[in-house]
């Protein structure tokens, strides 16, 4: 899985999922864009990158925005010259139950998870065409299959749109030996998930470390994923090794859901 002298644009890198793929592109020898509306946050992940032989930079960018989605194309090309692979990662929501969704949640939920993951997908697309060349990973979950636990309606939904998306894109993209594929995690300890897990633990009157416990008691692997075991899915999507694989969605759950 060596990614020498490829180029990798990582959207939501600032923290959790998004920051330990940035650092494992890195370590397979990518060079590395560090994209996240957190400029504070991009500039710590391409710092904690920009080491011996890898090199990364931070753009500052707001992947609901067209224009900044442009601007993020536009400066990891100045940079670097092309884009070989993108990482779509970028993601929000909150946990609520289906009756207290509003309208805000929706279009917020929506602009960055649906709305922000095909404008990424079909902006840098326009630049890997012409080389003939491409590798797309979408980061999807659980929730879009319909996991029980998801935090709410509106990210399932998000998170559906992006697998449908996926395989659709895959197939009118193969023709220009773009792969593009999707990684759905099942629970996994970033700063998003602990979030919801303190509003459940909250909701449901028992402490944080009880509601680890369940957590991590309904997997049948016994545990929740850590940021690298998505990243380690990442690299490989991202690489030669993958390269006959396009329109897929990988659970990486612990077992939480068959697929």
């Amino acid at each position: 899985m060596d990614l020498a002298n490829q180029v990798a644009l990582v959207t939501g890198a600032a923290h959790g999922i998004g920051r330990a793929s940035a650092r494992a592109l890195a370590e397979a020898g990518a060079s590395v864009i560090v994209a996240d509306i957190d400029q504070a946050g991009a500039e710590a992940t391409a710092e904690s990158i920009a080491t011996g032989q890898h090199r990364a930079i931070a753009v500052q960018a707001d992947v609901g925005d067209l224009n900044q989605i442009d601007r993020m194309v536009r400066e990891a090309l100045a940079a670097f010259g092309r884009i070989d692979i993108l990482l779509n990662n970028a993601g929000v929501t909150r946990r609520a139950d289906v009756m207290d969704i509003t309208e805000a949640d929706w279009d917020r939920i929506h602009r960055v998870n649906a709305k922000g993951v095909f404008f990424c997908l079909q902006r840098v697309a326009q630049e890997m065409i012409p080389r003939r060349s491409g590798r797309i990973v979408n980061i999807a979950s659980i929730a879009g299959k319909g996991y029980v636990g998801a935090s709410n309606v509106a990210y399932a939904a998000s998170k559906g749109a992006v697998i449908g998306m996926t395989k659709l894109a895959a197939l009118q993209l193969a023709k220009h030996n773009i792969n593009v594929n999707a990684i759905c995690p099942g629970v996994t300890r970033t700063a998003l998930s602990d979030g919801n897990l303190a509003v459940a633990a909250q909701q449901q009157g028992v402490s944080l470390e009880e509601m680890e416990r369940r957590r991590a008691d309904v997997i049948p692997l016994k545990r929740a994923n850590d940021p690298e075991d998505i990243a380690a899915m990442v690299v490989f999507l991202a690489s030669l090794g993958a390269r006959n694989i396009t329109g897929q969605s990988f659970n990486v759950d612990g077992g939480l859901i068959p697929d």
